[in-house]
């Protein structure tokens, strides 16, 4: 645990007894304050109460007497509407902040030769692969190494800080919403597509929560910004504007942008090559030349397709920015053993394939998954997002049948038109199916499931759905993968 200080013998109120909530309470006790608790869920409340902490209901409350209010990343701090202990706190004049604030202010008491390194991660798709990988290359090059926040340990559950060690931050727009002054040694942006807007408001407001992972950087800081989309590239534009730090821009665009001037170095990803080209002044010339090939992940174990090559530029710049050298950033690279959920080869029942691409929860996510491969038995549907699959179109092509569960499979089945495709209803029956007609084909086949929709119609999260397709796929007699060291 990283204990939190500043607020000794103050009373923080903490709303939101999730895992962010108990651990920021936990925190704020071990750095010196009086943490009260409330959640609306009576178990939570219980749960809280059992670990010893007071618990005060915030609706009757006296705010005046709270130094801060820690609010949990679920409530929403804007839109739809402010949650009503926003209201109470700023009707008080109360401070609203997050865990990954409480974070950052730990790490500022530290002393300059005292304070470890932080990444930051962020972006729409990719963060949690990014994460993963930033940590499994900085973990193989022997840097001591915790990784958490949005992805596995909540970010005040790590380790106390030690001048040797690197934080590996996962941050969700939710969590930038609630901070000021997280200030990362390495700040990264995968990309920017809509997503969450209904906290946010608009596109705008999830851009600027998104930009956030930026805003205290100082001017040694690093900033990667994937430059896909107009959003992203709009943003390096205007950290260059600042001129306050080292920015690299990351693309998988084959032609890339026409101009760049807003970076001093540039890495672009395509196919299993990562490129870069560097102290740019204008455009680049396309393609780059053949020698400044960084490397070549075609025998990586777990990083197909080029959105998995982004990530792996991602991970290279940020390594090396603190210290990894040139080969061992890349032996990282070709050793990461991937994320569950995440384009995870699950299972192989003769000549056929299962992937878990779970994790993909809307359409963006899921076109990284049908982009890398050229022929798919493809298992989709859930609770669908805003556009459904509409966007997906040009990849339909690659589908050689696709089979659909949960409340999408009927806009699913609309939108694939004459892709042929079959309503398969819930998970076992479309692992079935799917996995008969591959194997029918006699040839080289895959499975895939990326739902392209949340979970939340049949599972309650989608490691839940993840780890039924797993079932699925192991129960017809397919072999797990090897485990490799």
């Amino acid at each position: 645990m990283i204990p939190v200080p500043g607020f000794e013998g103050q009373t923080v109120a903490v709303f939101g007894l999730g895992r962010s909530g108990l651990t920021a309470a936990r925190a704020l006790r071990a750095g010196g304050a009086n943490p009260v608790l409330w959640d609306d869920s009576v178990s939570s409340r219980m749960q809280a109460e059992a670990e010893g902490f007071e618990l005060r209901d915030l609706t009757t409350a006296d705010w005046s007497g709270f130094a801060a209010l820690v609010l949990s990343p679920g409530a929403p701090l804007t839109h739809p509407a402010p949650h009503w202990t926003v209201d109470r706190a700023r009707e008080a004049g109360v401070e609203i902040i997050g865990d990954l604030e409480l974070f950052a202010r730990a790490l500022a008491a530290l002393p300059d030769d005292a304070r470890p390194k932080v990444i930051g991660i962020t972006g729409t798709n990719g963060k949690s692969t990014t994460t993963a990988l930033i940590g499994w290359v900085l973990k193989q090059a022997g840097m001591t190494v915790h990784v958490g926040g949005n992805i596995g340990i909540g970010v005040l559950a790590l380790p106390a800080p030690t001048p040797d060690a690197v934080y590996v931050i996962e941050c969700s727009s939710y969590q930038l919403d609630l901070t000021t002054s997280f200030a990362p040694d390495v700040a990264t942006l995968t990309n920017i597509s809509p997503d969450h807007l209904d906290r946010h408001g608009d596109m705008a407001g999830y851009v600027a929560a998104k930009a956030r992972i930026f805003q205290s950087q100082g001017p040694k800081a690093l900033a990667l910004v994937g430059v896909d989309g107009g959003f992203d590239v709009a943003i390096a534009r205007d950290l260059a504007t600042l001129q306050r730090r080292n920015i690299i821009a990351v693309s998988t665009s084959v032609h890339g942008p026409t101009t760049v001037e807003f970076v001093k170095s540039y890495l672009w990803a395509s196919g299993p090559s990562v490129i870069d080209v560097t102290e740019l002044v204008s455009g680049p010339t396309w393609p780059p030349p053949a020698d400044s090939r960084l490397f070549d992940t075609t025998s990586a174990r777990s990083l197909p397709g080029r959105h998995n090559a982004q990530n792996a530029a991602f991970a290279y710049a940020a390594a090396t920015a603190l210290g990894v050298s040139h080969e061992d950033a890349v032996a990282g690279l070709l050793s990461f053993p991937g994320l569950a959920h995440r384009m995870e080869h699950v299972g192989t029942l003769g000549r056929v394939r299962f992937i878990n691409d779970s994790k993909a929860t809307n359409a963006d996510a899921a076109r990284q998954a049908l982009s890398s491969y050229d022929r798919i038995f493809w298992i989709a549907g859930g609770r669908a997002k805003a556009g459904g699959i509409d966007d997906l179109a040009d990849l339909f092509p690659r589908v050689t049948e696709a089979f659909l569960i949960g409340e999408a499979a009927g806009p699913f089945a609309a939108a694939l038109g004459e892709t042929p495709h079959r309503v398969s209803g819930d998970m076992a029956s479309a692992v079935a199916a799917a996995a008969k007609a591959a194997a029918a084909t006699g040839r080289d086949e895959v499975v895939l499931l990326s739902p392209a929709a949340a979970s939340f119609d049949q599972f309650p999260d989608f490691e839940a759905r993840g780890e039924a397709f797993r079932a699925a796929v192991l129960s017809l007699g397919a072999a797990p993968p090897e485990v490799r060291p």
